[in-house]
Parts: structure tokens; sequence; C-alpha cells
């Protein structure tokens, strides 16, 4: 008979490599199985090519509170490995980190691909063994246990299995939700996956006129039967059909829930730091010393170049109109365009947009200290694939190294003592 791993893991995501790397340093052999010809394809996309390893947020009870409702079951995955455990090891490991604004944090030299590299060094040098290109087409369970990992490359036989399959994002990287499929097989509740962190589109025409534009320093309020549902402030920017950047991504989920509610508003205030009464005084100095010029000539204070063909037209006003004679109602509709432009949601982007995936293998069904199925007394999950998920700016990669390391030396402790 064919001897059995100690633990497989599949998938060489983040989450998967630092589950094989901290198992194999546990004394367990090791088999970490990738269905592409290349581990951490996902790594190489995340923060635009830069990969926003974690975020300083030095609170962990504020951490976990980022993930919404689940936030309280990952503090036993962060309380073991957190955000100074994550930035030791990639210093211990020839990658030091810096800190930016927001608390995100990046390699303070290099870029994804030396995170990458950095993982894949960490697994060979643990020793857990490495097989690429190699899909995984089921898991044979047998009395309550997985019994071994079926493969395109034969049957691999495993006294733990950690699935690290991750979730729908990135579908370009081969992310197909079989994790999702066997973790139901096997009696897991999965709850329905959807794409987040996405860019949103807007049913206005005009975002091509600006597309790429960014937009620094705006607040974004999501709006529905009068009321504000969320909102943000930072960076963002227009789209061919709509609109992106960092504060849309963490506003799409509230979009998203809200959509289901009827018609969705966001409100772009690109003057958050001055109040609308104290704006309208600026607007009305501006008016006033450019009393003698035409109107298509006052706003060059006020706006970028490229958004004052459209602030124009949107407000109504005549190009050609003396600034004098601009009524105050006239006056009323600019302001409203800088304080408050409406711009009606036509929908959220698909997963092929998307940054991460919502939903997942349902909390309910792991044990959350040790990242154990509670069906399934030798599987286990780590990262994307869990029901977890969380705004930009580092967070969701720090649930993978968690996880992962929590699954990692748990499936190691397990298997070495069966």
């Amino acid at each position: 008979m064919q001897e059995a791993y100690d633990v497989i893991v599949v998938g060489a995501g983040p989450a998967g490599m630092f589950a094989a790397g901290f198992a194999a340093r546990a004394g367990a052999r090791v088999l970490l199985l990738e269905k592409n010809r290349q581990c951490g394809a996902k790594i190489l996309l995340t923060g635009k090519g830069r990969c926003n390893v974690t975020n300083s947020e030095p609170d962990q009870r504020r951490f976990s509170e980022h993930f919404g409702r689940n936030g309280k079951a990952f503090l036993s995955a962060l309380h073991r490995f957190g955000v100074a455990e994550v930035v030791d090891f990639f210093e211990q490991h020839g990658l030091p980190l810096k800190v930016e604004r927001g608390g995100r944090i990046f390699p303070a030299r290099g870029d994804a691909a030396d995170v990458q590299k950095t993982l894949v060094a960490f697994v060979r040098d643990a020793g857990a063994e490495l097989l690429t290109d190699c899909p995984v087409r089921g898991l044979r369970c047998d009395a309550g246990r997985i019994s071994s990992v079926q493969s395109g490359r034969g049957e691999f036989f495993a006294k733990t299995v950690i699935i690290a399959t991750g979730g729908l994002s990135y579908p370009q990287t081969g992310c197909s939700g079989d994790g999702y499929r066997w973790a139901k097989q096997q009696g897991h509740a999965v709850i329905e996956p959807e794409p987040s962190l996405v860019p949103l589109r807007l049913a206005e025409d005009w975002t091509a006129e600006l597309c790429d534009f960014n937009l620094k320093h705006v607040r974004i309020a999501v709006r529905q039967h009068g009321r504000t549902r969320a909102e943000r402030f930072g960076e963002a920017f227009f789209t061919r059909n709509g609109i992106g950047g960092p504060i849309i991504l963490d506003l799409s989920g509230a979009v998203r829930s809200a959509l289901r509610d009827g018609e969705v508003t966001l409100l772009l205030d690109l003057k958050p730091a001055v109040e609308m009464q104290t704006f309208d005084r600026r607007l009305q100095r501006e008016l006033a010393e450019h009393s003698n010029k035409d109107f298509r000539n006052a706003l060059a204070g006020l706006l970028p170049g490229d958004m004052i063909p459209l602030f124009i037209r949107l407000s109504g006003i005549d190009p050609y109109k003396k600034c004098h004679t601009v009524s105050k109602d006239e006056r009323k509709r600019l302001l409203l365009l800088f304080k408050g432009l409406e711009m009606r949601v036509a929908g959220c982007g698909g997963f092929d947009k998307a940054i991460v995936t919502a939903g997942g293998v349902a909390l309910k069904d792991i044990d959350m200290r040790t990242m154990r199925s509670k069906k399934i007394e030798n599987l286990f999950f780590t990262g994307e694939v869990v029901d977890l998920d969380g705004p930009t700016g580092g967070f969701n990669l720090q649930v993978c190294w968690s996880t992962g390391y929590l699954a990692g030396t748990q499936a190691a402790q397990r298997a070495v003592a069966d």
C-alpha cells in the first residue's frame, strides 16, 4: 500500500503555501498540489502588482471588526499569527516591509513577485513536496475521514487534508470554486459566493470622458430611499462605464446589498473638507472675480481642466454667459455638482473584476480555533474558501496568513499524533 502523507494541501496560493510550509516545519510530511504551472498566481495581481501584504492596525479586535459579523470568529487565528508575526516572517526571509497611507503594508524593496518568490522558497526550504500542473479532481471519503486526494496525476493518500483552493475572484488564475463543491459533497454549508471589492457600473454615459481620471480626497455616499447606507473618504477614479478605486471597492458590498431593495445612487463630494455654505461663498467669490468673463473660464481655480466641460454641461449654464449674470438658482445647481454629484448605480462588477470572494464554507461548520472541519475529522480549510472577507488595505491577505498558519500547524499536529 502506498505510504500516506501526513498533510496534503490543495491549492498553492498564499494560504496554501503558508499552510504547507508551517506544516512541514512542524515535522509533518507534506505534499502541496497546485493546478497551475506556478504557485501564487493571484499574489502577482494583488495591490496592482505591489502586493499589499497586510495592514498595520495594532488592535486585533479592531482588526477583526473589519470583517463584519464574522470578525469575532477570526480572532483565534489572528491571535495565533497576527500582523506582527507576518512582518517578522517576511523580514526574516529577506523581504523587509514598509507601512504606507491607511496602514497598508507593502514590500519596502520589490513587489508582488518578490512576495511570491519568498513563499515558494519557504515551502521548499521547509521540506514540503510541491507538485504543480496537478489539478485535483476530488476527495475520497471513508468512514467520516478523507482517505485520499484524486488528481490528474494519480491518487495521493493522506492523514489530513487542507483545502486552500481560494474563491472565484481572478478566474484567470484558475479559481473555479472546486473547494466549495468538495465542501458541499462532505456535508458542509456553503454561503453563496459573491464577487466582493468590485468596481461599479453607472447609468451615466459621461464617465468615459473622464476614464481613469483620479479623484483624490473625495467623499462618496451610498444613498437609497432618502438615507445614507454607507460612505467613504479617499480615492476613486472613473472608468469607461462606471467608477472604481479604493473607496468604491470598499463600498461595493453595501451597494450590492442595497440593490436588492431597489435603486441606488452615489453622491460624490469633491470638496468634503468644506461645508456647503462655506463653499457657496467660495463660488460667489470666484464668479465675482471673473465677473465680466464667460462662465466657461471661471472654474479653472476649482476643478481640474478635464472636468470643466462636464460640469458646464451638467450645470445647464450657458458656457458663454457672463459670470455676473449667473443666477442664484444656477449657482445652487453648480454647488450641488461640487458637493453632491449624483450618479445612478447600474450594477456591480462580476468575479472577473472582483478582488476577493464574499461567502464560502460556513464558519459554523469549521472549528475556528484550529480551522478543522466539524463534519470531517481530518479535513481543514484555509484562506478565501472560508466565509471571511474584509475591505481593501491588506485585511484579506492577513486572513490567508493567519488561517494558513493555523491550519498547517494544527493539521500537522493531528497527523503526527495519529
